[in-house]
């Protein structure tokens, strides 16, 4: 399996729009940091989205040309749906099935209506939603999905296990099932958004204790914004098997 992040920031993305920290105005490009998502390439050959923010287009300019066998998304919040619209390319190769909880369903058949008619018109992209729900896996292909449930604050959302890869966005806290079903991966991607507390995503400090508890052998965090501080100097403070994701990186499992 190969996995590649697409984005590592936080909403505002890194560098924020007018700010002057050393962090946003970082040479490092492990510092300049897209809203977060993460193409996965499976051991028997899909290829896997998770989130469809508003860098979704810039993202993969960078990346071949290929087919999109689904789309998980972990929740409503723009930086991670914001660019579902410009998956048309991609359904030139066929549909492009977006996997959602029926809630977060429900929401965007409200946002884009145009693209869930019964007759949309010509150009709009074809992304049928299929509505999932924690705790029951799921298959794309030849590849089966858990999704489990991890709550932002009060909203709750989805984490997925993909095998040996578990990826959590956006959590404050996950209840101790979801905990045991992601135990046993060897690749957690996983959110830290900051040095301080955060009243709805997991400071440094909480992410490193969710590693701990759920046990991966490697550790790599993500949906970071310009707080968390630089890169290199943060990574300094790390346990070992755990690291700093970045745009562009990428993981084999």
């Amino acid at each position: 399996m190969k996995i590649t992040l697409l984005g590592s920031g936080t909403s505002t993305g890194v560098p924020e729009i007018g700010c002057k920290c050393p962090v946003c105005t970082s040479t490092d490009p492990r510092d300049q940091r897209l809203r977060t998502s993460a193409w996965v390439e499976t051991d028997t050959g899909e290829n896997l989205l998770i989130d469809c923010g508003p860098d979704f287009r810039e993202q993969m300019l960078h990346l071949p040309f290929r087919q999109i066998d689904g789309v998980l998304l972990t929740h409503e919040h723009y930086d991670h749906v914001g660019g579902l619209d410009d998956l048309r390319p991609f359904c030139r190769f066929g549909d492009t099935p977006v996997y959602a909880e029926q809630y977060l369903a429900d929401v965007l058949r409200t946002r884009m209506p145009y693209c869930f008619t019964d007759n949309p018109y010509p150009g709009a992209p074809h992304i049928p939603l299929h509505v999932i729900n924690p705790y029951e896996t799921f298959q794309i292909g030849r590849t089966e999905v858990l999704p489990v449930r991890v709550m932002h604050l009060r909203l709750p959302i989805l984490g997925y296990r993909i095998g040996r890869l578990g990826y959590i966005t956006d959590m404050l806290t996950m209840p101790d099932e979801s905990v045991e079903r992601m135990r046993g991966v060897e690749l957690l991607i996983l959110n830290a958004l900051r040095i301080e507390p955060h009243i709805s995503h997991q400071n440094l400090a909480q992410a490193i204790r969710t590693a701990e508890r759920i046990g991966a052998r490697r550790t790599v965090f993500v949906h970071m914004s310009h707080h968390i501080g630089l890169h290199t100097d943060v990574e300094k403070m790390l346990p070992a098997g755990m690291s700093l994701g970045y745009d562009g990186l990428l993981l084999n499992l």
